[in-house]
């Protein structure tokens, strides 16, 4: 736990006793303030009140007295309207801020031991923080930073939206470095995040119902980079490209990096490589420098994949982490689960659980890193179901139909790709794995990318994968890949 001293003393209200709600009233408390909690569920607040927060119906509180009140970041702030507890608060004149702002002052307030990290706050060396957001990639990219940062030596703290909440972590201490990854949401409520490593990934339309506009989103996103020691950038789409620009012309410390352009000193994909665009003279001579060779890297499969190796070499190259031991944690990182998950093989045939993918935009990018795909799909569908996804169909030898989406997948993949109502997860592994091992292709794939959400056979897409791995695992002369 990180203990939260900056409001020793002080009354502090905290909203929403979830997970990271809860571990925010006892960092809270264990530091020294006094805590008001509140959650408009009676399981959250009998939840707290179990372990020792107290507990006060923040509607009729005297909100005079208090100095702060941390919303967890699943609150509404701005958007569709905010929560009941906003306005009272800003009536008050009292500050609204997250965990992650609270983190942050306590980062501040404890420097470490000389040495420690090049970042200086008034009394010394801060800890090391990478923060990573996008609205694509930015697990895979923490739990990547996270896994080459450990695989080199450094003791590290991964956390924030990526399930740890920041304030469960340890405290600062000498040789520590945190890894975290940060939602737009927790961005909107840590307005003194500064990063000794900033990674903005990519910014495509999300979340518009939580900040209204794409204008506001993006905004919230670039806070991150725009106050970090070290910028790094995904210039791919035109609001990434846009922060870039305005943080190289303000002459700040950013890195660019792209699957698609070259940057002069950025970092791109020239498939298989990561290579960085090198600008040798002032007449505008330009070579590239191959840094990574991505070939066999099977978690890393995919241009989207390539950004995301491409954000953690220059995060580790800026905390000074050699190349080679970079290239030797980019090889051995095992992937997440659920997200082109490798789970095994039988022969050839390589079987992989991207059960995360519940819509279609997720699972184009599983089809695009693969050649021949035995595509296991279905659930309950999105809007526009897998249509988007026809340039695709060549790739696919055969689909397995699951769940409720299976007579609209059916009308769309007729007469175009090969397909069998299979209507569970069982009967489509059998039946995938048998047409698989017949394949002369030389990697045929069995791959679940449901393209669906989970809920019509399935509490959560965590649980569809992690039913597809162990049926995977019980196929006969199955070899597993090793998880982390």
């Amino acid at each position: 736990m990180v203990p939260i001293t900056s409001f020793a003393g002080k009354r502090v209200a905290v909203f929403g006793l979830g997970g990271s709600g809860l571990a925010t009233a006892e960092a809270l408390l264990v530091g020294g303030a006094r805590v008001v909690a509140w959650d408009d569920g009676e399981v959250g607040r009998a939840n707290a009140s179990a372990r020792g927060v107290p507990i006060l119906d923040l509607r009729t509180a005297d909100w005079s007295g208090l100095s702060a009140l941390v919303l967890s970041p699943g609150v509404p702030l701005t958007h569709p309207a905010p929560h009941w507890t906003v306005p009272l608060a800003k009536a008050a004149g009292v500050e609204i801020i997250g965990d992650i702002e609270l983190f942050c002052r306590e980062r501040a307030k404890r420097p470490v031991a000389p040495g420690a990290a090049e970042t200086t706050g008034a009394a010394g060396p801060l800890a090391p923080l990478v923060a990573i957001t996008g609205t694509n990639g930015k697990s895979t990219t923490t739990a990547l930073v996270a896994h080459i940062l450990r695989r080199a030596g450094w003791d590290v703290q991964m956390g924030g939206n990526i399930g740890t909440a920041v304030l469960s972590l340890e405290p600062p201490a000498p040789n520590r470095v945190y890894v975290i990854e940060c939602s737009s949401y927790q961005i909107d409520l840590a307005p003194s995040l500064a990063p000794t490593v900033g990674v903005l990934l990519n910014i495509t339309p999300d979340h518009l119902d939580r900040h209204g506009t794409m204008e506001n989103y993006a905004a919230i996103k670039a806070r991150l980079v725009e106050t970090a020691e070290t910028a790094v950038v995904g210039v791919d789409d035109e609001y990434g490209l846009a922060v870039y620009g305005r943080l190289y012309d303000m002459k700040r410390r950013v890195r660019a990096i792209s699957v698609a352009s070259r940057v002069a000193g950025g970092i791109f994909y020239h498939p298989p490589h990561l290579v960085r665009q090198v600008q040798l003279d002032a007449s505008g001579s330009i070579a590239a420098e191959h840094l990574l060779d991505l070939t066999g890297i099977g978690s890393l499969r995919g241009a989207h994949n390539a950004q995301n190796a491409a954000a953690a070499f220059v995060a580790c190259s800026a905390l000074g982490v050699p190349h080679d031991k970079i290239a030797d944690g980019m090889r051995s990182f095992p992937g997440l689960p659920h997200r082109m998950e490798q789970v095994g093989r039988i022969g050839p045939v390589l079987f992989v659980n991207d059960s995360k993918a519940t819509n279609a935009d997720a699972a184009e990018k599983a089809l695009t890193s693969f050649d021949t795909i035995y595509w296991i799909l279905g659930g309950k569908p999105k809007d526009g179901g897998i249509v988007p996804l026809a340039p695709h169909f060549p790739r696919i030898a055969q689909a397995y139909l699951i769940g409720a989406a299976t007579e609209e997948f059916a009308a769309t993949l007729d007469g175009k790709v090969p397909y069998a109502r299979c209507g569970t997860l069982e009967r489509a592994i059998a039946a995938a794995a048998e047409d698989a091992a017949r394949s002369e292709a030389e990697e045929p794939v069995v791959l679940l990318s449901p393209a669906c959400a989970s809920f019509d056979q399935f509490p959560n897409f965590e649980v569809r994968g992690d039913r597809f791995r162990d049926l995977v695992l019980a196929l006969p002369g199955l070899a597993p890949f090793p998880r982390s």
